[in-house]
């Protein structure tokens, strides 16, 4: 495997759950403000049920989306193991000794 390909495998392997997590990160955080948002006006004395309404739907759509937006680079993520599979970003075909001294090597190199 070329050393371009074995950074930019690399490279990728490490951006790709980072924006997993991010976006998981996201979610939680949406979650957490609608819980807020839902609470603060349950709990305030004359704030009628549709009052903030719009507020919470809004919540609820940017909640939908994160989902879908997980959901798609859970695909691209696989997308690219096989991209790696077929041009041999993985080196699935070679020994797992020389795999892995390579992956170390450029785990070292893209640090």
């Amino acid at each position: 495997m070329s050393e371009n390909i074995s950074l930019t495998a690399a490279r990728l392997q490490r951006q790709v759950p980072a924006a997993e997590t991010r976006i998981d990160d996201a979610m939680i955080a949406v979650s957490t403000l609608l819980t807020s948002v839902v609470t603060a006006r349950r709990d305030t004395p004359g704030v009628p049920p549709a009052r903030g309404q719009a507020t919470i739907s809004r919540l609820v759509k940017v909640q939908s989306a994160l989902a879908i937006a997980s959901g798609d680079v859970l695909r691209i993520h696989g997308e690219l193991v096989h991209i790696a599979r077929e041009t041999g970003g993985l080196d699935l075909h070679e020994c797992p000794s020389v795999a892995h001294a390579e992956a170390t090597d450029t785990r070292a190199a893209a640090l």
